[in-house]
């Protein structure tokens, strides 16, 4: 990868939304808004997650969630919101090769690593719901940190194959992204290739962050819905259900923002367009995610109580 990022080679442009200087006042208050909301949410679950007086697999995984969510809007909102207040060129701001492969990198780990996490949840609500004897000696402390680990490190292994492929393109012309941040798409349409070699790599790690897991998830998943289908009572079925409406709200959400943004042949790419989406899946849809399962999870509400039960007894000592 470093014969890919050579410092002198020229960066890039970060266009952001320079070229609308009326609305980049409300936008930046707006995406602040939501930044501030959902660096909260994911602190307090995660204070949470250390407050819960015992932790189960599924809390262990949420708070691993939370942890992914809050770096994973950490690498991008920052330098969103700094572009955005302060005045510049409508060209759009410089950033290096190196700071734009970083960048790019850090994401697509932090969302592999989500993929790849979002499939282990799965198989934990598989197990507790289709082998509920079973599930203490087998979804075990020790496998939760393996899995954890796992998720992580696979992240990591997909995000550097594909940013060393990408920034192994020739690029010549412009170099404005018309983006808010160095995504693969918007690297990819500046790419002066024409052919399709160039999107092997991108449709890899899409077959790896996103077709595999998603697939392991449907079959966890299959297994469940016959499993309750044998339930009797419908009490059981009902509560049965009401544990996997969170992770399922959850995949919904990440699965489907990411499969409609990068499993795409490069002449679908609208870099306008595309970059009104990117706003979703970057500030609203990690906004989301603390509320679906603070909702809905009792270990989460009751870990918040207590984390700020404590939060105020130690101010007011």
């Amino acid at each position: 990868m470093d014969s890919a990022l050579n410092a002198s080679e020229p960066g890039f442009l970060l266009q952001g939304f320079s070229e609308f200087p009326r609305l980049r006042p409300a936008l930046f208050l707006l995406l602040l808004a939501a930044h501030l909301a959902t660096v909260t949410g994911n602190l307090l679950i995660l204070a949470a997650v250390t407050a819960a007086p015992r932790r189960p697999p599924m809390l262990l995984f949420l708070g691993q969630l939370s942890a992914i969510e809050l770096g994973y809007t950490l690498v991008v909102m920052p330098r969103a919101l700094a572009d955005l207040a302060t005045p510049g060129p409508a060209r759009g701001r410089p950033i290096s090769r190196v700071a734009c492969a970083a960048q790019m990198q850090l994401f697509v780990g932090m969302g592999g690593a989500e993929c790849f996490l979002l499939a282990a949840m799965a198989y934990d609500r598989y197990v507790a719901i289709c082998h509920p004897l079973r599930y203490p000696a087998v979804v075990t402390p020790a496998l939760c940190g393996r899995l954890a680990l796992a998720c992580c490190l696979g992240g990591l292994a997909v995000s550097l194959g594909l940013v060393a492929a990408v920034f192994r393109l020739p690029f010549c012309g412009s170099r404005l992204l018309v983006h808010f941040f160095c995504d693969v798409t918007a690297l990819l349409h500046l790419a002066c290739t024409r052919g399709y070699a160039d999107e092997l790599p991108l449709l890899g790690a899409c077959l790896l962050l996103l077709l595999l897991p998603s697939m392991f998830i449907l079959a966890s998943y299959g297994a469940l819905a016959a499993a309750l289908r044998r339930l009797r009572a419908p009490g059981g079925r009902h509560k049965a259900a009401s544990t996997c409406a969170s992770h399922l709200a959850v995949t919904f959400l990440h699965y489907g923002c990411a499969t409609y943004m990068y499993v795409r042949p490069k002449t679908a790419y609208a870099p306008r367009r595309d970059r009104t989406l990117a706003l979703m899946y970057t500030s609203i849809t990690p906004l989301l995610y603390p509320l679906i399962y603070s909702l809905r999870n009792r270990e989460v509400t009751t870990g918040l109580r207590r984390a700020l039960s404590w939060w105020l007894w130690s101010g007011r000592s």
